[in-house]
Parts: structure tokens; C-alpha cells; sequence
């Protein structure tokens, strides 16, 4: 198992936000996480990269109240429960955050270079550059433009990017399609798609399960902060329980 997260609950003062989740990812393979608003999910790929302090006991939250975090992580063998964020992302464990979350005042270019901090060879920096401007050719006509100035699908496209220009080893992507229309959002997942060929490993939670399930090789479905289900596509689209009342098919 290339990321392997085991038991994780992650408690706000009394809210159960996650509730002993576990999940995996291997090494070739694009992952699903699908289920309602509210289900944990954003929390779930935070929790992942370190975004949310991770103590065994419970601790000062940073907008105040108290988190409460149990649980391992594992990637590629290690123990990450207690790494710092930027060390994890260091080791190639990469989140792209729903809505991009770019550096809105930083022209497109510059936020391809942010993502490119931690390498020192230029060469390598611009072959990299090259091969995102071939994936997303829209990122090399806008390289000069205001990042906030970019269009939804714009964004992600950015986001993306700027993640594999870093030493990206396994992709976590939160919620691309959100606020999309139907054609762009069909062309960022075959985009998607494409990186995933290239031999990345994602991690990728959605909201629209018709593309999810077109993507990937497994899903887990949550809600209230737990797992309640996994398989194939196939396999949760013939469950009637779980296809009407979480999946929404």
C-alpha cells in the first residue's frame, strides 16, 4: 500500500467530524472518495497532508476550541501521523485544495514557479513547466495574467499544475468540478485522466459520482464521518441501499 491511513478520528470540541476512518491507495491506482456535504471528506484529505496538527492527545485548535486527532498515516512505508505539512509534501504527498487556492495576486507563471520551490535545477524547473503547459495549454497563454482573474476551470487547471511542478509522488485532489459547468468539468477529468496515465497515483474526492466512478479503479463512499462503503463501480452502483441514499443514482 503506497498510503495507508488507519483509524483516523478527528473530534471539534464535541463535533465528530471523522469517525475511525481507514483507507488505502496502491501504487498505479486513482482512488475515489464520494459522498454528501458534511460527509468528512475535505477533513479527511486534510488530516492526510498534515493541515491539521496531529497530536495523540487533544490540543489547541488554530481558530480556537479543541481538536482532537487518533489515527495513522503511512506513506510509502513511513509514519507520517506526526510530520510537519511541508514535510510531508516534501516527500511527494500533494493536496490540491477545492477552488485552487492559488496565490490570487501572483500571476499564473508565478504560481507555477511556488510550486517549484523546493527544486534547484532550472533545466529540470522548465522541462517540467513544458510538460504542464502540453497538459493544460490555456496555463501558457495566461502566464502573464492575475491568477484571481482566472476563470473556475482556469483555476483548478493552476492548482494542478502548480502541484506537479512540486515532487509530487501521489496526487490528492479535493472537489475539481465544484461550480463547473458540465463540458469544462468533462475536460478536466479527461485531463485528469491523462495525468493519472502518466503514472501518478490520485486520491481524488468528488461530489459528482458519474465522472468519479468514471475515473477510478475504487471508491469509498462516506457519510457523517465514516466509511460506509467501498468497491468498484460496478459493484456499489448494484447496492439499491447505498446507490439511492448516499449516491443520490
Amino acid at each position: 500500500m503506497f498510503l495507508q491511513a488507519s483509524n483516523l478520528s478527528v473530534v471539534y470540541d464535541r463535533a465528530v467530524v471523522l469517525n475511525d476512518v481507514s483507507l488505502h491507495v496502491n501504487s498505479k491506482e486513482m482512488v475515489g472518495i464520494v459522498g454528501p456535504n458534511g460527509a468528512g471528506k475535505s477533513t479527511l484529505l486534510r488530516t492526510i497532508v498534515g493541515l491539521l496538527r496531529w497530536e495523540r492527545d487533544t490540543l489547541k485548535g488554530t481558530v480556537g476550541g479543541k481538536i482532537s486527532l487518533k489515527g495513522t498515516v503511512k506513506f510509502d512505508g513511513e509514519d507520517i501521523s506526526k510530520t510537519p505539512a511541508h514535510e510531508i509534501s516534501q516527500r511527494g504527498l500533494v493536496l490540491c485544495l477545492e477552488r485552487g487556492r492559488l496565490f490570487s495576486e501572483m500571476t499564473v507563471a508565478e504560481n507555477l514557479a511556488s510550486g517549484a520551490y523546493l527544486c534547484k535545477d532550472n533545466k529540470v524547473v522548465e522541462e517540467k513547466k513544458e510538460k504542464i503547459f502540453q497538459l493544460f495549454p490555456v496555463l501558457k497563454e495566461r502566464q502573464k495574467q492575475i491568477s484571481g482573474t482566472l476563470s473556475g476551470g482556469e483555476r483548478i487547471m493552476l492548482s494542478i499544475g502548480r502541484a506537479l511542478m512540486s515532487p509530487v509522488r501521489l496526487l490528492l485532489i479535493d472537489e475539481p468540478s465544484v461550480g463547473l459547468a458540465p463540458m469544462i468539468k468533462m475536460d478536466l477529468f479527461n485531463r485528469i485522466k491523462t495525468i493519472h496515465g502518466m503514472g501518478l497515483p490520485i486520491l481524488l474526492v468528488e461530489q459528482d459520482v458519474g465522472f468519479a466512478f468514471d475515473l477510478t479503479h475504487r471508491n469509498y463512499v462516506m457519510s457523517k464521518g465514516k466509511i460506509i462503503a467501498e468497491g468498484g463501480a460496478e459493484e456499489l452502483v448494484s447496492n439499491e441501499l447505498i446507490r439511492k441514499t448516499y449516491l443520490g443514482l
